[in-house]
């Protein structure tokens, strides 16, 4: 019995230190904002080729509004929004390299869900688009809504809410599906065009940028008209690192409430100087210490829309050339759902 009381409280023991251990991961985070500022760069996660999203130029510069919201952190920290370095990564990769430190933040079309912020170590700072998860099939197939899908092979990306969307749907609509399982997403796009597979799922932001890149026969797809999800997509960093989290929050807000208030990239600096608004003003740092509560400098937000604009801009920048209209990510008084809480 000693032996065994003995051996009991030795599991005790280790139960509380390794308690303690976490507890004290939990408590004490790593300091994203000091590291960035350290090594002068914001490193950032975005997608391998997404269109509107994440996706190099002819100079090999990345463009897109995940890309937008990438800079537009690095001008609140550091004053510079060209101050990024942008690693791509795959969905099976996102996560772990978060996680692991590699990137600071992750904005690349990831979906917001709940298994995500209490599961991974993750926390999600707001939402930067709004969509849902669709079909895209040939126009030869004569497919004209997903419930005609039965028995089809899909093209999905492992390891993403698409996968679990895609069997849930199929699954409650007594259908049946064959996956074609493929992660990398130039690979299962090109299985898609060579007709590997009836249908490819993915969201339909994805679905209208890949379209939107097939110079010669984008007519021959068809996105069909069924959401069978809610998607919002945002950035992810680090859970426990609060300080970090505030700065990404506020950023994105910042560019919603300057698109409500007026404020753009052309007048922001004008504005600020000459406004009598008690809201424009404590928005470009005239009055209050908004910025200094987040340990930056009072005219955070001013820099932000100078340098990279308001969320219309980014918007119209890069998702309607690839012809998604704005719908609902449009601000929350003209029929959309982007809302702003107060800045002051």
């Amino acid at each position: 019995m000693m032996k065994l009381g003995t051996r009991i409280a030795g599991v005790a023991a280790a139960a509380v230190i390794a308690w303690a251990g976490h507890a004290q991961a939990q408590t004490a985070p790593a300091d994203t904002v000091a590291a960035i500022r350290a090594r002068g760069q914001l490193i950032c996660g975005v997608s391998v080729n997404a269109p509107g999203f994440a996706v190099p130029d002819s100079r090999g510069e990345f463009r897109g509004l995940d890309v937008d919201t990438c800079r537009a952190v690095a001008a609140a920290i550091l004053g510079d929004g060209t101050k990024v370095r942008f690693v791509p990564n795959t969905t099976v990769q996102r996560f772990p390299m978060l996680q692991s430190g590699e990137i600071d933040i992750l904005v690349r079309n990831t979906t917001w869900s709940m298994a995500r912020e209490t599961q991974l170590g993750l926390v999600f700072a707001g939402i930067n688009f709004y969509d849902g998860q669709g079909f895209m099939v040939r126009r030869s197939s004569n497919i004209t809504s997903a419930r005609q899908l039965d028995g089809a092979t899909v093209c999905v990306q492992p390891g993403t809410t698409t996968e679990l969307n895609l069997t849930d749907y199929f699954r409650t609509n007594r259908m049946r599906f064959t996956p074609v399982v493929i992660e990398q997403a130039e690979e299962i796009r090109a299985a898609f065009v060579a007709g590997r597979c009836d249908a490819y799922t993915n969201d339909a932001s994805s679905l209208a940028s890949f379209r939107a890149t097939r110079t010669t026969d984008a007519n021959e797809f068809v996105l069909l008209p069924e959401i069978i999800s809610k998607e919002p997509l945002g950035p992810a960093v680090r859970k426990g690192d609060w300080r970090f989290f505030d700065i990404v929050r506020w950023t994105l807000f910042a560019q919603i409430a300057a698109e409500e208030l007026g404020l753009n990239s052309g007048n922001i600096e004008e504005v600020a100087r000459t406004t009598t608004n008690p809201d424009i003003q404590r928005f470009v740092g005239r009055t209050g210490d908004l910025g200094r509560s987040m340990g930056l400098e009072n005219d955070w937000a001013v820099r932000i829309i100078r340098q990279v604009g308001n969320y219309g801009e980014m918007y119209e920048r890069n998702i309607t050339p690839i012809g998604i209209p704005r719908g609902v990510n449009n601000l929350w008084n003209n029929g959309g759902l982007h809302y702003a809480p107060p800045i002051r």
